[in-house]
């Protein structure tokens, strides 16, 4: 009993600091570069013992949300995203068919993300969406280096929305995206039409963005992953076609 109560305690201890440091954030009450208080006036504050106070903090220091300066104390810091992409890849990876679910969790992304983008893009995003489509058209016939350019771009519209919160997610399922995105390529790269749906498609959706047409670019977007889909359909039925019988 002693082993389990003590076990209880020090959950609570620890969702207690996790939370007052979530609330005060999000109350702007601290931000980056804040000290926290001393060890021994925090704990007297949360009502927790001070090797809770120190495991729970030691959790937070691992995902980013403070560093521990010794000599210093306590510092709220900025957690890098690539943290949280390693922890989603490593989550998504148990599930089923993880890529074509967080294909339908891009799609929803980026539908939102075109339409801010269209409101929001400056000069510079056009200009580095422009240098992605030349990269498009310079590896149209190299697999990787070409799914790495058509990557580029759409990560490019979803920066160019100016929303925090789609660019966050986006970068946190981009280990996933990116091989989804290198995987189809590989698929498709043979399949007629190909190329000019890759340079063409991506052409009429950068100029939709450059008109600031939500509509035009949110309709170009979803009919591109549609003229995708079915261009993977056609490439697994020319393997399935190209492939002998057995006796």
């Amino acid at each position: 009993m002693d082993i389990k109560r003590e076990k209880t305690e020090s959950s609570s201890g620890h969702d207690r600091v996790v939370k007052f440091l979530r609330e005060q954030l999000l109350s702007g009450a601290l931000s980056a570069g804040d000290s926290l208080l001393p060890e021994r006036e925090l704990s007297a504050r949360l009502g927790v013992s001070r090797p809770v106070l120190r495991e729970a903090l030691r959790a937070l220091a691992m995902i980013g949300a403070v560093e521990i300066r010794h000599g210093i104390g306590t510092v709220v810091t900025k957690p890098d995203v690539s943290i949280f992409g390693e922890f989603f890849t490593f989550v998504l990876a148990h599930q089923p068919n993880v890529v074509d679910d967080v294909m339908q969790a891009r799609i929803a992304i980026e539908r939102q993300a075109v339409r801010l983008a269209c409101r929001r893009a400056t000069q510079s995003d056009y200009d580095r969406l422009a240098a992605c489509l030349r990269d498009i058209s310079d590896t149209i016939h190299e697999p990787e280096l070409g799914g790495r350019a058509d990557f580029r771009f759409h990560e490019t519209i979803v920066n160019a929305s100016g929303s925090p919160t789609l660019i966050n997610i986006y970068q946190s399922i981009g280990v996933l995206m990116q091989r989804s995105h290198l995987d189809r390529r590989e698929q498709i790269i043979q399949v007629e039409g190909i190329e000019a749906f890759l340079i063409d498609h991506h052409r009429a959706i950068f100029a939709a963005i450059v008109e600031r047409d939500e509509d035009k670019a949110d309709d170009l977007l979803s009919r591109h992953f549609e003229i995708g889909a079915d261009f993977r359909r056609r490439a697994t039925i020319r393997m399935v076609g190209s492939q002998p019988f057995a006796d």
